[in-house]
This record gives structure tokens, sequence and C-alpha cells, in this order.
């Protein structure tokens, strides 16, 4: 396959999941857990490390420890989508801690899709490819970046395990599906009705 060069600089449109009620069902998908945290899109090429929310704002100051990580990667560029998450001592993201430690240490981002590597644009590629290459370039001691692992199986079964835990709920993603921005059916969301997220929406009333 001939893969595209990604143009530098700027900014992508982060591919965003569909809320649903209940997960998928079928062996044609996989679960990752939803951390409550900054959704972050981590950008590393000639010049220098940036960290943008999904609405496109630099956050790259916020988070030292992050850009030091995306910094030390064996990698010449890269693309990274994920979420910038403080844990607590049981290992739960807390949103509160997040805004506590703002500008601090302790933030990581939980990195769950590789969308280039050095130049080669990788969201046309299915998904299992692009989280094997992410496994492979976050690998080793990066104290500010984690991989978000995935699970196969029962969907309804990982976000029982996910709610029990305190978690935000789970993200179902298609294998064989590319990176698509914007709202994609490819990716579905489940919120936990007793996560601190979804009260803080519920309050503020947003939709």
């Amino acid at each position: 396959m001939v893969m595209r060069t990604l143009r530098t600089g700027g900014f992508i449109e982060p591919c965003l999941p569909t809320p649903a009620a209940v997960p998928p069902f079928g062996p044609q998908w996989i679960h990752e857990i939803k951390h409550d945290g900054f959704r972050i899109l981590a950008r590393r090429d000639t010049a220098g490390v940036h960290l943008f929310t999904r609405s496109a704002t630099d956050f790259t100051s916020r988070f030292p420890q992050i850009v030091a990580a995306v910094a030390a990667l064996p990698a010449l560029s890269c693309l990274i989508d994920g979420e910038a998450v403080v844990c607590n001592a049981a290992g739960l993201a807390v949103f509160d801690l997040l805004r506590q430690h703002r500008h601090g240490p302790s933030a990581v981002l939980c990195a769950f899709d590789l969308l280039e590597l050095d130049g080669r644009d990788l969201r046309t590629l299915p998904i299992e490819h692009r989280k094997r290459t992410l496994a492979k370039t976050v690998r080793g001691p990066h104290p500010g970046i984690v991989l978000n692992e995935h699970y196969e199986g029962d969907g309804e079964t990982v976000f029982k395990h996910a709610c029990r835990l305190g978690c935000e709920g789970i993200v179902s993603k298609r294998l064989g599906s590319s990176y698509r921005s914007g709202r994609c059916s490819n990716w579905i969301k489940v919120k936990n009705p007793a996560a601190p997220a979804v009260t803080r929406v519920a309050e503020a009333g947003w939709r």
C-alpha cells in the first residue's frame, strides 16, 4: 500500500464516537475504557511538540510531562490521539485532579490511536494496524504517556467491569475501520450513568 504523506503543522479534527445506550455486540468490535480527562491530539514534528484539544485549543503549556514524553518517543514525527488524565491513588482518572494539577507534572496521556508516524498518514489503515504501531511506538519508560489497552469479547461485559471500577464508560471501535474526522458510527460510546462526568454534563445542561 502506498502511504500518503501527512502535512506537518496545523490541526486535524478528531474522530468523535457516536453515543449509544448499550455497547455493540459481536467479534468485529474491540472495546476501550473511556477515561475522565481532556481529549488531546499530540503532534510532534520539526516545530516541536504541541498538544491540541478537540476544539483546536493549544494546551501545550499545561502538560509538560506529556510534552516531554512525546518528545522522547523513537520517531521523527507523530500524531497521537488520546486522553490527558490525572489518576487518584486507586488508579482512577479524576477530572477534578486534572484541573487542580493544571500546569503540573502529574498528567499522563492515555494514547489510543496513531494518525501519523514519520510523515506517513496512517488514517486509512485499519484500526488494529494503527494500534499495533502505536503500541510499538509508545512502549518503554516514558512517564508521561501510556497505551490505553483495548479488550476483545463481549462489550456488555467490558462495560459492566468499567462501571464497577467507577470509569466514565467505554468506547467500542469496529475492526477494519479507518480514522475519520467528525462524528463516526464506527466508534460507539456508552457512558456509565453513575460516573462524575455524566453528572457534570447533566448539571451544566450540556447536550
